[in-house]
């Protein structure tokens, strides 16, 4: 979708265009530029604040409509809260507050990216910059007429005034392809499942070659030829034929080995044979969010020529109901050779994995792999919807990504793996079962997948509770939340630059 709001950088000396945002601390102080933009105005606030009870808590707004001594129609204050207490992250967080204020429409706004203790630095300017366009973000392709009172879709024309124009233009650039990659990745989360389609989301991720990606698509008859019976075995009972999609981004080292990371991509899920009630069934078409998450990541990865070598597979199908659907009982053998009883057709994202995570591994032997799945309703039991679960054979990569959760606000938390967890998917029939019952059943489901990834280093990140339906943030208003791209791309970003 095209962006909600143009975002620009201008010096503090450029006159204030449109509504005026500003901000301020815990004591309500406000910064030199700040002050000589408001004039006499700025007594405004004090006296504003007092009546509204504003207190300057982080992200906390006020509203000055019409302010005496202002050009402005309006004056927003956003609060910082303590400055000793502020992160990178936070600053992203003041963007989508700022943004949340701001009305529908084409109204010029001008931002002063400014604090009491003096103008934000580069780095936390571009990251207001990626809070504005993250919370304007609104998916409303669909909707050919608007009720009334129903918000539009914000078309603001921002300008960000800061202490040095050219060093928050270069801060910004790469942040700008996060954002874009965030914003790929909510979309294909948001599409209809009659319109995202194994087949459409392959030839979507395919558009990457623009950026450099080389894309390979396997189809049906390719996947039979490895032997993918684990993912063939869900998507046989669809009258859309699976998928996987395999991008490659090689801005490393030549012949450096590549890091991967692997999207569960079930573009509907009824629960095949075993059938999910009907209530609140078209939430599954959100089963593919962590191949969304994947797709938007590679997108950031090339867009910002990153120095890396990254492999992005996604293992797309649809799990339908039909007569050719697999049943409970079924015994599939998967590309790693081993075979697996099908207890519950419902449990089918981790077949998929399990083919593509071997397949990876295999073919690229990767320095880690992480998979991102919305893979069981247990994780969201167990953690609710502010963390992901994560799961890990390596205690440095679970580590690294419990960092980067904690400093781009993508938070995860670690849960266990043990081998006393096997004998729940132990099977008399088959080398294992595809579900361990109702008890920790997202561990049984790691456990599962750790079985495809041999030694590589890997991490399974469920994201069940956090990629769609997730609670409306300050930097995410959408049904999508684009969980993910931010986390990972750091985490790269973080690695590589370890390696120098």
């Amino acid at each position: 979708m095209p962006d909600a709001v143009k975002v620009g950088f201008v010096p503090f000396s450029a006159a204030p265009r449109g509504i005026l945002v500003i901000f301020c601390d815990d004591s309500l102080k406000l910064g030199a530029a700040t002050r000589k933009a408001l004039g006499a105005a700025a007594n405004l606030v004090t006296r504003a604040a007092a009546t509204n009870q504003f207190k300057g808590k982080s992200g906390s707004t006020l509203d000055i409509l019409a302010p005496e001594g202002l050009k402005a129609p309006r004056l927003i204050v956003v609060g910082a809260g303590k400055l000793s207490g502020l992160k990178d992250n936070d600053f992203v967080k003041l963007g989508g507050a700022a943004a949340g204020k701001l009305l529908a429409g084409k109204e010029a706004v001008t931002i002063i990216a400014e604090l009491p203790d003096g103008p934000m630095k580069p780095g936390q300017a571009a990251a207001v910059a990626s809070g504005l366009r993250l919370r304007a973000y609104k998916f409303d392709r669909y909707k050919t007429r608007k009720k009334d009172g129903e918000d539009a879709a914000l078309r603001a024309d921002i300008s960000l005034a800061v202490g040095d124009v050219a060093a928050a233009r270069k801060a910004f650039a790469p942040d700008a392809h996060i954002v874009d990659g965030v914003i790929a990745a909510r979309d294909l989360v948001n599409e209809p499942p009659n319109v995202l389609f194994p087949e459409e989301f392959a030839r979507r991720a395919s558009q990457l070659r623009k950026l450099g990606v080389v894309v390979e698509i396997l189809d049906v008859r390719a996947m039979t030829k490895l032997g993918m019976g684990a993912l063939l075995g869900v998507s046989q009972g669809s009258a859309r034929p699976g998928r996987t999609v395999i991008m490659r981004w090689n801005g490393g080292k030549r012949g450096d080995q590549p890091v991967a990371f692997i999207g569960k991509g079930v573009c509907f899920d009824t629960g095949g044979i075993s059938i999910k009630p009907a209530g609140s069934m078209e939430d599954m078409k959100g089963d593919m969010g962590g191949a969304a998450c994947v797709v938007g990541l590679m997108h950031a990865l090339a867009a910002r020529k990153a120095k890396a070598n990254v492999v992005g597979a996604i293992g797309l199908v649809e799990n339908m109901p039909d007569g050719n659907a697999q049943r409970p009982g079924d015994i599939v053998t998967s590309m790693s050779g081993q075979t697996i009883e099908i207890i519950n057709t419902d449990a089918e994202g981790r077949l998929v994995l399990a083919d593509v995570l071997w397949y990876v591994a295999k073919k690229f032997k990767p320095k880690f792999m992480v998979d991102l799945a919305t893979l069981t309703g247990a994780i969201m039991v167990a953690l609710g919807t502010e963390h992901a679960g994560l799961f890990s054979n390596n205690d440095e990569l679970a580590e690294r990504l419990t960092k980067v959760g904690l400093s781009t606000g993508e938070r995860v938390w670690r849960m266990p793996l043990g081998p006393e967890y096997d004998k729940q998917i132990d099977s008399q029939f088959a080398d294992m079962k595809n579900t361990g019952g109702r008890h920790g059943g997202s561990i049984t489901a790691a456990q599962f997948l750790q079985r495809f990834v041999d030694d590589t280093p890997w991490a399974h990140l469920d994201i069940a509770g956090t990629a769609m339906g997730a609670p409306k943030s300050d930097i995410n208003q959408s049904w999508g939340s684009g969980y993910g791209v931010r986390l990972l791309n750091q985490l790269v970003a973080e690695y590589y630059e370890a390696k120098k």
